[in-house]
C-alpha cells in the first residue's frame, strides 16, 4: 500500500489553514493540523486528518510540546506554517502584553517549530517549509507597526532560513496574500471589498501551496505575492488610517 506524503498545517481551525487542509486531503494527503481547537466536521472526520491541540502562542509550553510532535511525526514531507492574528492600531495604544503576544504567535512561534522539525526535514529525500507571511511584510503601514514588524520578521527568517538550507533537501517557500475574504477581519475596524476582484479566498493560497509543492525537484518558489485584482478596502467605521 503507497503511503500518503505527511503534511503539518499550523492555524488549522479556519480561513487559509482550513482551506489548506483541504485541499491537501483532497490531493492524497495525510494532514496534521494544529490549532487551539477545532469544529469543522469535513476535517475532524476525514480518515487522513488528525489533529492536534496546542497554543502555539505559548511559548513557555511549546518547546516541551514540539520535542514530542517530532518524535509522533518523523517523517513529514512538509510543514505549512500559517497560524497568526491582526491587531491594528497606533503603537501606543497597545499594552506590552499585546506587542508580546503577537510577536510570539506571529513570529517567534513558527522560528520554533522550524527548529524543532528542521533536523527531521532535512534527513527526508525532499521536504518543503511553506511560510504564509502576508503583503504586511511588504509595506509598512499606519496602524499596522507590530503586524507588520511580526511579518517583516518572517520574511527575513526565511530569507535566512533559505540561505541555510541551500545544500540540504528542504525547500523554503514564503506566500504573502492580500487581503483574503476570512473571518480574519471580524473583529478588525475595516475588511477587504466585497466583489469578488476585491479581494481573495482562501482556497486561492491553498492552490499556491499546492502548486510549490508540486514544483519540480531542484526548483524553488523562493517568494509568491498574491493579490486581488482591484485592491479595495472597506472601513466599518471611521478611523484615521
Amino acid at each position: 500500500m503507497t503511503t500518503l506524503p505527511t503534511v503539518l498545517v499550523t492555524g488549522a481551525s479556519r480561513g487559509i489553514g482550513q482551506a489548506i487542509c483541504q485541499h491537501l486531503l483532497n490531493t492524497n494527503h495525510r494532514v496534521i493540523g494544529i490549532a487551539r481547537q477545532l469544529t469543522d466536521p469535513s476535517l475532524l472526520n476525514h480518515p487522513h486528518f488528525e489533529f492536534v491541540s496546542l497554543d502555539l502562542g505559548d511559548l513557555e509550553v511549546l518547546p516541551s510540546a514540539l520535542k514530542s510532535l517530532a518524535k509522533q511525526y518523523s517523517t513529514l514531507s512538509a510543514i505549512i506554517c500559517n497560524a497568526g492574528q491582526g491587531q491594528f492600531k497606533h503603537l501606543e495604544e497597545f499594552s506590552f502584553d499585546q506587542i508580546r503576544d503577537l510577536m510570539h504567535l506571529n513570529f517567534l512561534s513558527h522560528v520554533y517549530l522550524t527548529k524543532a522539525f528542521l533536523p527531521l526535514l532535512k534527513q527526508q529525500p525532499r521536504s518543503d517549509l511553506i511560510f504564509i507571511g502576508s503583503e504586511a511584510a511588504l509595506a509598512g503601514k499606519r496602524q499596522g507597526s507590530i503586524y507588520c514588524a511580526s511579518k517583516f520578521a518572517l520574511r527575513g527568517f526565511t530569507q535566512a532560513l533559505r540561505e541555510e538550507c541551500a545544500t540540504s533537501s528542504v525547500r523554503v517557500c514564503l506566500i504573502n496574500p492580500g487581503m483574503v475574504q476570512t473571518s480574519f477581519f471580524d473583529d478588525l475596524s475595516f475588511s477587504p471589498g466585497i466583489e469578488s476582484h476585491e479581494h481573495l479566498q482562501p482556497h486561492d493560497i491553498a492552490q499556491a501551496v499546492h502548486l510549490v509543492l508540486q514544483a519540480r525537484e531542484g526548483t524553488v518558489f523562493d517568494e509568491i505575492n498574491l493579490s486581488p485584482h482591484k485592491k479595495r478596502i472597506c472601513f466599518k467605521k471611521k478611523e484615521n488610517f
